[in-house]
């Protein structure tokens, strides 16, 4: 079965988001600093197409869709790699990209993953993009891996990570850490 991992870049202080988010800005004011490691230089590259080469599928939620697919286009969040990307909605848009990888679930967390199983063969199913969808998955169980690109910036406010989750302590296991001057990679086993 495929290992699924909730994957996403966070600022020091525990921030998806900056503050002052807009549809122009919707990752907040200066937000998209989160994302500056990727392809900054060879490691994160290297990291990157590592990252890239073992995902079969990825889930994202509708408001993630809304505000990225300008920046994704027909190809999705893995560019090139045009793995299949299931959209966790209550309805889907009218409209999506044509030749695109995007397919829409309607019926809730369960209902994507079995689909993004279902895709991604033997690959690794990455849920990202939206600190309520991993907060979802991580509440249900539904989650075997965590893995969080921790940029070098404080933003003080924003859309929290960890904001609603059960009080139980849920340990972890370090897998792996790969420093760079742009991001340390962390990833996490869920002890379950």
């Amino acid at each position: 079965m495929s290992t699924v991992v909730f994957d996403i870049s966070v600022s020091i202080d525990g921030f998806i988001t900056a503050s002052n988010q807009t549809p122009d800005e919707p990752m907040g004011e200066g937000g998209l600093r989160l994302h500056d490691w990727i392809g900054r230089d060879d490691a994160n590259r290297q990291y990157m197409e590592e990252a890239l080469g073992g995902l079969g599928a990825v889930i994202c939620g509708r408001r993630t869709f809304d505000h990225s697919i300008t920046w994704w286009g027909p190809n999705g969040p893995s560019g090139p790699a045009r793995r299949p990307t299931i959209v966790v909605t209550h309805h889907a848009p009218d409209t999506a990209p044509e030749n695109g990888v995007y397919e829409f679930a309607t019926d809730g967390i369960h209902d994507a993953l079995d689909r993004a199983r279902a895709a991604a063969g033997n690959g690794s199913v990455c849920v990202m993009g939206g600190a309520d969808l991993g907060q979802q998955y991580l509440a249900a169980g539904l989650l075997d891996e965590v893995s969080l690109h921790v940029v070098p910036v404080i933003f003080g406010a924003g859309t929290r990570l960890f904001e609603n989750l059960p009080t139980d302590h849920l340990p972890l296991e370090t897998l792996q850490v790969v420093e760079t001057p742009a991001a340390i990679h962390t990833r996490f086993r869920i002890v379950k």
